[in-house]
């Protein structure tokens, strides 16, 4: 069994009698960003397994299965089992959002599809994810947030835009982008994402990151939502 990691067009095979490390200045190299660890994360194998366990001090990353099935927030010294057969991670270092694609090789654990990913979905009524239920302009927001990620074709980095360009871009107030923003964010706390609830420290733009993180990992939004958006001309 075997683990790749795959970001931005190159792939990393992790060996087996050492981590494969990834962060600013790892085996795989992020981004020269000063507010990402020069070493954040590292895959492993230990007992059989192979874990994504999280070495950095302050940064989490989000990790879910590629049919948003499975979603795990990995606080600094946390670990897991990568016992599924792919897997995105999407984390945050100030102002840029990038994630990367691992994949593992003769896995011991099969996922099931279940009925729920089979329904279709109108875009015209309430969006049921898990216990929320998001109006149309809940989901547009969301999308507009998660665009860039939405139209990358391979992991990488993107850009979530400022509250001013989101409502802008969607032909919203700030006021009203900025109320429909604490409504989802507290929508999606109450069902127990973790990082979404306002109060000290509490910046926007972590809010917004962690919601984007939480809509890409769960396929909250998808690329077919694109076509929600108003058309940019």
């Amino acid at each position: 069994m075997g683990v790749t990691v795959e970001f931005c067009g190159e792939e990393f095979v992790a060996p087996e009698d050492r981590p494969l490390t990834i962060g600013r200045v790892a085996d795989v190299e992020i981004d020269d960003n000063p507010y990402l660890h020069r070493v954040f994360l590292q895959v492993h194998h230990e007992h059989g397994l192979w874990w994504l366990t999280n070495v950095g001090s302050t940064l989490t990353a989000t990790v879910a299965d590629t049919k948003g099935l499975f979603q795990a927030w990995l606080s600094p010294g946390a670990r897991i089992p990568l016992a599924l057969e792919a897997f995105t991670v999407w984390f945050t270092a100030g102002p840029t959002t990038y994630d990367f694609d691992v994949v593992v090789d003769d896995t011991p654990f099969v996922s099931v599809e279940t009925a729920a990913e089979l329904e279709p979905e109108d875009s015209t009524a309430q969006t049921t994810v898990g216990r929320v239920s998001m109006t149309p302009d809940q989901k547009l927001l969301v999308v507009a947030l998660c665009e860039s990620f939405l139209r990358t074709t391979y992991a990488g980095g993107g850009q979530i835009p400022s509250s001013a360009e989101a409502a802008e871009r969607l032909g919203w107030t700030v006021t009203k982008f900025n109320r429909k923003l604490d409504n989802v964010c507290q929508k999606l706390a109450d069902a127990g994402t973790r990082g979404l609830h306002g109060g000290p420290g509490k910046l926007a733009s972590n809010r917004k990151s962690r919601l984007v993180e939480h809509a890409l990992s769960t396929r909250m939004v998808t690329e077919a939502d694109l076509r929600l958006l108003p058309d940019p001309a």
